[in-house]
């Protein structure tokens, strides 16, 4: 039975066209990207001959081990993932990307987001015989795509398109290109990027392109999806019902504060919400604390606003005290 206890509202993509480094590139971007997810990470890696992925439960350096790293070696192209779920659906078969390899080609697939509308596609699916490995509704997707008659991996992937709803990002790997997509609503975010010897990077965040030294190139917009091969860059439109309607949540708490979405830096955003609310519901106080980390910015435009003074009262503990704190609670539990 397909369960949709675990969403995949808040996860990262990124992926990587024609560098020697592939792989260690994209555990880079993935890092940049672990804000978004700490459940588990993936990469898989193609050299234009064969498909091949290492993945794991946990943060990035638990996922993908230096022995991991090591057989993702030599490969020019790549994609990563890094997953959260809000609750269940946690085995390391719901961890992307997803490595399909079928008589004719091999694909990479994963995918920031929920459609809306994958349990009654996974339904009619099934009555046609198809057989599902996880409980994630990325792989309806990749269903989809192998289901149609169009004549070309990209016509197929355009039909797809059409056919799924919600909110959603996609990075896809074949031994012949990269492929992005993004929802008809531009609800989740999804950029490129352009290093300085030509690579081309995909990435939920323009943090993960930051940190690699590569400079922005554009937003993929409502609609539209891009293909990056041997022969540069291509963006076009799958549909043309489109409204652009960014998820509020990617400027409030998903998005790294240093990132820019849609032309507007996250950071400068929360800061200007919280002069807003400072006009809005003015307060008597002695001082402004935010909560780590997302409402820091909000607080100090806040207090800015309102002449108060901005200090720190919370400090949040790092990503992996966190984790190491929720084993030792788990253990304590079961005690």
């Amino acid at each position: 039975m397909f369960n949709y206890s675990g969403l995949n509202e808040e996860c990262g993509v990124f992926g990587i066209w024609n560098h020697p480094e592939a792989a260690q590139l994209t555990y880079m971007g993935l890092h940049s990207l672990q804000h978004r997810g700490q459940e588990g990470a993936g990469i898989v890696v193609s050299d234009q001959n064969e498909l091949k992925g290492e993945r794991g439960l946990g943060l990035l350096t638990e996922a993908i081990k230096d022995d991991q790293m090591e057989r993702l070696k030599g490969y020019q192209h790549a994609i990563g993932h890094v997953r959260y779920a809000t609750s269940g659906n946690k085995g390391i078969e719901n961890i992307q990307p997803f490595l399909y390899h079928f008589y004719d080609m091999s694909v990479g697939i994963c995918h920031n987001g929920n459609l809306i509308n994958a349990k009654s596609l996974r339904q009619n699916l099934e009555k046609q015989g198809a057989i599902f490995h996880s409980s994630s509704d990325t792989e309806v997707i990749m269903h989809l795509i192998r289901r149609s008659k169009a004549p070309t991996f990209e016509e197929a992937l355009k039909e797809s398109l059409r056919k799924i709803k919600g909110g959603f990002t996609f990075a896809i790997l074949t031994k012949d290109a990269l492929y992005g997509a993004v929802d008809p609503n531009a609800i989740r975010p999804l950029v490129v990027g352009k290093m300085k010897d030509g690579t081309y990077i995909l990435a939920s965040e323009t943090c993960a392109i930051d940190v690699l030294g590569a400079e922005f190139v554009q937003d993929i917009h409502a609609g539209e999806y891009v293909v990056i091969n041997d022969k540069g860059i291509t963006v076009k439109s799958y549909t043309h019902h489109t409204t652009t309607a960014i998820s509020a949540m990617e400027y409030i708490y998903f998005a790294r504060p240093d990132s820019t979405i849609a032309g507007k830096n996250v950071h400068a955003v929360r800061k200007a919400s919280g002069k807003m609310l400072a006009q809005e519901s003015p307060v008597k106080a002695d001082m402004v604390i935010g909560v780590p980390n997302s409402s820091l910015s909000a607080a100090s435009g806040y207090a800015e606003e309102i002449g108060l003074p901005y200090e720190m009262g919370l400090v949040k503990i790092n990503m992996l005290q966190e984790h190491l704190f929720n084993q030792r609670k788990s253990y304590v539990n079961k005690v």
